[in-house]
C-alpha cells in the first residue's frame, strides 16, 4: 500500500511516537509510507522512511502524494487530508490519538472534525465508546504498545529506600491541564512528608524543561529530583529505578507511560482516565482510583508501606504488559487498512 501521513510535529509524546512507530513499522514491511510535515517542525523520533517537508508553515493538500491512504491524526491535520482525498490522493482515514473536544481549546472545530471522515481509528474501548456517543461513529481500535527496549532491569534487587517517579510535562500552551499535575505535586508532597526517606523522581522531556519556567522552578523544590530523559534509553532507566510509578492524568485514550512503567517492573499507581482500563485492574496490577476520592497519595503510601503488595501488584503488571507490543498494534493497523482498501475497490 501507498500510505501518507500528515504529521504536525514529533515532538516527544506518547502520540506523536505511536505516529513514528507505525510510520516506520509499516515501511519496513514494505509499503511506500510518506510522511508529510510543515516546514518548521520539531522531529525527536526518528524516521526511516520519506519525509516531505511543505514549502509554508502549513500543509496544503499539493503537498501530498497520489497513493491508497492517507492518515490524518489530530484535529487540524483533517481538513486538509480531506481535501486531499478528494483530489484523489488516497482515501481518508483518521487514526485520533485523542479525543480532543472535551479537554483541548477550540473544541467546537475538533468537534465538528469527527463528522468529515468515514473511516475513524481510536485507541481503546473507552474513546469508541466516547465518540460512538457523541458522533455515532464506531472507530477501530488500534492498540498502543511499547518497545522491546523498555524492560525490567531488577535495579530493585538492591536492598534500599523506596523510589517514586512521575512524569511532569510543560503547563505553559494550555495542553495539560488533563494531566492534573497540580494534584500531582500536592499528593507527591503529601507522601513525602509521610515518608521523608522516599526518593521523588520527576522525569520531563529535556526540550520542555528547556522552555518551561515553571519545570524549571521545581529545581529549587528540596522535595524532587527532575530527571531529564533524552531518549528511550535513559527513560528506561529511569522506570527502572522506581519502585512505584504514578499517573495522575484524569483523560488518556491510551496513557503509555504507565503502561511503559509496569513493563519496566515499577508497580503502578494511577488515576482513572479512560483509556487506561485497557490494561489497568484495580488491586490486581496496579492501584487505581477516580480522581474524586482524592486518594492518590494515600495509595502510593500503602505501597510504601507494603512491599510484598508492591512486589505483587509489579509482577502481574509486568506480565500483563506483555501483549501490548509495537508488533501486535501494526498487525492490526495493517489488517484494518487491507480491508478498508478491499471495500473502496
Amino acid at each position: 500500500m501507498r500510505i501518507t501521513f500528515p504529521i504536525l510535529t514529533l515532538s516527544r509524546g506518547g502520540a506523536q511516537r505511536m505516529l513514528a512507530e507505525l510510520a516506520n513499522r509499516m515501511f519496513r514491511l514494505g509499503h511506500e509510507v510518506t510522511v508529510v510535515m510543515p516546514s518548521q517542525t520539531a522531529v525527536e523520533y526518528p524516521l526511516e522512511c520519506p519525509v516531505v517537508f511543505s514549502a509554508e508553515e502549513e500543509l496544503s493538500e499539493v503537498d501530498f502524494p497520489y497513493g491508497d491512504i492517507i492518515v490524518s491524526n489530530y484535529y487540524t491535520t483533517v481538513p486538509v487530508a480531506q481535501r486531499a482525498s478528494e483530489q484523489g490522493r488516497g482515501i481518508h482515514v483518521r487514526l485520533a490519538l485523542c479525543y480532543e473536544p472535551t479537554f483541548l481549546p477550540g473544541n467546537n472545530q475538533s468537534f465538528a472534525s469527527y463528522h468529515r471522515v468515514k473511516h475513524l481509528m481510536v485507541l481503546s474501548r473507552w474513546q469508541q465508546e466516547t465518540v460512538r456517543l457523541n458522533h455515532g461513529i464506531k472507530g477501530r481500535i488500534i492498540p498502543i504498545g511499547v518497545d522491546a527496549g523498555f524492560y525490567n532491569m531488577h535495579l530493585r534487587d538492591q536492598v534500599r529506600n523506596p523510589v517514586v517517579s512521575a512524569i511532569m510535562r510543560k503547563p505553559e500552551g494550555g495542553f495539560s491541564g488533563h494531566r492534573e499535575q497540580e494534584y500531582l505535586l500536592e499528593q507527591l508532597g503529601t507522601v513525602k512528608a509521610l515518608h521523608p526517606e522516599v526518593t521523588v523522581f520527576l522525569l520531563t522531556p529535556p526540550g520542555e524543561f528547556a522552555s518551561s519556567s515553571v519545570l524549571q522552578a521545581l529545581r529549587t523544590d528540596p522535595r524532587f529530583q527532575l530527571r531529564t530523559p533524552s531518549g528511550d534509553e535513559e527513560l528506561c532507566y529511569h522506570y527502572n529505578e522506581a519502585d512505584i510509578f504514578v499517573s495522575s492524568s484524569t483523560y488518556d485514550t491510551g496513557s503509555m507511560p504507565g503502561l511503559e512503567a509496569m513493563r519496566c517492573g515499577a508497580a503502578l499507581v494511577t488515576v482513572y482516565s479512560g483509556g487506561n482500563l485497557e490494561y489497568c485492574r484495580h488491586g490486581q496490577n496496579c492501584l487505581m482510583s477516580y480522581r474524586h476520592e482524592n486518594r492518590l497519595a494515600a495509595d502510593i503510601a500503602a505501597l510504601i508501606g507494603d512491599r510484598d503488595l508492591r512486589g505483587r501488584l509489579a509482577l502481574r503488571g509486568e506480565q500483563d504488559s506483555a501483549r501490548y507490543t509495537w508488533e501486535r498494534s501494526v498487525e492490526i493497523f495493517q489488517n484494518e487498512l487491507y480491508e478498508i482498501v478491499a471495500k473502496q475497490a
